[in-house]
């Protein structure tokens, strides 16, 4: 043990599995801050904003709101207000799903796309610049093994 390491080498795994954790969820609350506060200042929206419209940008005929918010992993009514936002500014439009009048299909429009490319561009920028400290092959290898512990945490 160094005093830049305080971890004794006799911990349980569990413990430096529990360590791991809690420095994955402090780099992520960092990046994630930052990214908030870059979007607001640069662009006057936010990060749940930002998040919708890159779901929606995978798909050109759009997304049931079911769907998009199945996606993100929120509620329909998370999801509801920011579209209600877009759709007003232009930068998404809300079509009805034939066969089913309760459900609703949202979609980007040309100038919501191409404001998205232009964040996105720049969201890039920042996620490198802050992740900046890892070598490529440092970031391939923790996003291997990140990816490992999502495909066995799905099993």
């Amino acid at each position: 043990m160094t005093s830049a390491d305080p971890t004794p080498l006799s911990e349980p795994t569990s413990k430096t599995r529990l360590r791991l954790w809690l420095k994955l969820l402090k780099a992520t609350r960092l990046v994630e801050a930052d990214l908030r506060e870059n979007l607001r200042t640069e662009f006057g929206t936010t990060l749940p904003r930002f998040d919708v419209m890159a779901a929606l940008s995978q798909y050109a005929d759009g997304l049931k709101m079911s769907e998009l918010s199945g996606l993100l992993r929120v509620s329909n009514g998370n999801v509801t207000g920011i579209v209600e936002r877009l759709v007003e500014d232009g930068f998404a439009l809300r079509e009805a799903v034939p066969g089913d009048r309760r459900a609703s299909r949202v979609r980007l429009t040309r100038k919501g796309a191409e404001e998205f490319a232009r964040q996105a561009s720049e969201h890039e920028h920042w996620v490198d610049e802050l992740l900046g400290a890892l070598g490529p092959e440092e970031a391939t290898g923790m996003t291997e093994q990140l990816d490992r512990i999502l495909r066995e945490g799905a099993q």
